[in-house]
């Protein structure tokens, strides 16, 4: 018997397994080819972090806001910040302050459980005289309505204060039938400053008070009460840019003269006392800006003691109103 070859072990081919050159594609992966089109927006993928917020805003809006507390309206403020239409004036003292000098308010917010006394007594009568809505509230809510402050258990809430235009101050001037007085306040961020300003602004017949709208006091609850009620009776305007607003002035046929140091005439021979006026008051350390210095028609000062730096823009606008009452009353 012929002896055989022996076959090496995996040796053996199967059938079908004929070396050779595979089938391509053919296009039978053609889709798997084609491109996914242009990638979605960030806020349109599931998966990233602007679609997470977008879904949450979206079902925030859909659902009710949580009421902010027992007879208080939700939504009045945002983010637990000062609301931006409303000032809150917190602490016994300071509402019965506020109450007493007929400052506006809308709501008066006490804290449940209310330890009561002479203060809260009067602050509640005086509310109930005026009709100012009362209402209760929890000690927690009442540290978000005011922002931390030392409120005391009471809260009074402001309206915001309506600022006229310096239209409206040239026609209340119209009106009398006065010459125009007008006190513009430049660099003044103390609002009781502006109140003393108000006050004495009204005692010396001035048609009303400018202030810019940045960088400066405005009519907040402080100013209101330092002009002991003159901020009921005498409008103050709010302009955007201060030299632009003297510029309108002066063109309505007004003299602008500022209170500085350094002026070319002392207080006793202000300029131009018996003409349509602007007298605009820098601030204590500050004085006049340039631009605004630089548009009045005259500087003129204070003539103090050398020991004495300077005066309080309230001190100051009120005996330069009065040196233009008295002239004006002379002449």
């Amino acid at each position: 018997m012929a002896a055989g070859k022996a076959k090496r072990p995996g040796a053996v081919r199967k059938a079908g397994s004929k070396k050779g050159p595979k089938v391509g594609t053919g296009g039978h992966s053609r889709k798997a080819l084609e491109g996914k089109g242009p990638t979605p927006k960030a806020e349109d993928r599931s998966y990233h972090v602007a679609a997470k917020r977008k879904a949450a805003a979206a079902a925030a809006s859909r659902s009710p806001q949580r009421p902010a507390g027992k007879g208080v309206q939700a939504g009045r403020r945002t983010g637990g910040g000062r609301s931006s239409t409303h000032e809150m004036v917190a602490g016994r003292n300071s509402v019965l302050e506020a109450l007493r000098a007929d400052i506006p308010a809308t709501s008066l917010y006490l804290a449940s459980r209310l330890e009561q006394d002479d203060r809260t007594k009067e602050i509640l009568q005086i509310a109930v005289e005026r009709n100012v809505n009362l209402l209760e509230v929890t000690r927690t809510e009442l540290d978000r309505l005011t922002d931390g402050a030392i409120h005391q258990g009471v809260a009074l809430q402001v309206p915001p204060y309506e600022y006229a235009d310096l239209d409206d101050l040239l026609d209340a001037a119209a009106a009398s039938g006065r010459a125009p007085l007008i006190v513009a306040l430049d660099q003044i961020t103390d609002p009781r400053n502006l109140g003393a300003v108000l006050r004495s602004a009204a005692a010396f017949g001035a048609h009303g008070v400018l202030v810019p709208e940045r960088r400066a006091a405005q009519m907040t609850a402080a100013a209101w009460k330092v002009s002991a009620g003159a901020a009921a009776r005498l409008p103050v305007a709010r302009v955007t840019n201060l030299v632009r607003a003297l510029e309108e002035a002066r063109k309505a046929g007004c003299f602008v003269v500022g209170l500085d140091a350094g002026g070319e005439t002392t207080i006793d021979a202000l300029p131009f006392s018996t003409d349509p006026l602007v007298l605009v008051v820098g601030s204590e350390g500050k004085g006049l800006a340039r631009l605004v210095r630089e548009t009045c028609d005259a500087i003129t000062s204070i003539e103090i003691d050398a020991a004495t730096e300077s005066l309080n823009a309230g001190v100051a606008a009120g005996i330069a109103l009065y040196e233009v009452a008295r002239t004006r009353r002379n002449a």
